[in-house]
């Protein structure tokens, strides 16, 4: 039996309250896109198993999950030995008007999936699409991008760590 104790040194609850009373749409953004890396991720595996140009659509689906992961969790980025061009690209979506376009072309990518055959990508068009739309809200409003409060406990062990290169040469 899991205990509520357990559970609430996994989960960062206080966070969540924190993020959940921001009103804040970049926060929103961010918990949408944790859904997105699922949704990319499961429904591009799932429908790789077609006999069409489906397949196609669900390699870049599983693609995009990945990118989202980075973009998404910046700590990965630190503790991952990755290129300094992707790290560079990663690090340009740092306002929610570039995350939101970011979202848009993928969303339209996996929209076009339909052209081909009606799949469960819609799903991963409908969820990047409403990604897209949360970012574009706060970019409209004129809000500050913010990063969730959800792993920020785990970030703090991230930033005792100065020295990316010692971090990438011990894994």
């Amino acid at each position: 039996m899991v205990s509520v104790g357990f559970l609430k040194s996994m989960f960062n609850v206080s966070g969540m309250v924190a993020d959940l009373k921001s009103s804040n749409f970049s926060i929103y953004g961010q918990w949408i896109s944790y859904l997105n890396i699922i949704f990319c991720l499961a429904f591009g595996i799932a429908n790789i198993f077609h006999f069409s140009a489906v397949i196609v659509f669900s390699i870049i689906a599983i693609v995009q999950g990945l990118i989202i992961l980075f973009i998404e969790v910046p700590f990965l980025l630190k503790i991952c030995p990755l290129s300094d061009n992707f790290i560079g690209f990663v690090s340009k979506f740092d306002t929610n008007l570039r995350r939101a376009l970011f979202y848009l072309v993928m969303c339209a990518i996996q929209w076009c999936s339909i052209i081909v055959q009606s799949t469960s990508l819609i799903v991963v068009a409908v969820g990047l699409s409403i990604t897209a739309t949360v970012y574009a809200l706060g970019a409209a409003a004129g809000q500050e991008f913010k990063n969730s409060a959800i792993l920020s406990d785990r970030g703090r062990v991230a930033a005792s760590v100065t020295n990316e290169a010692v971090v990438r040469d011990m894994l």
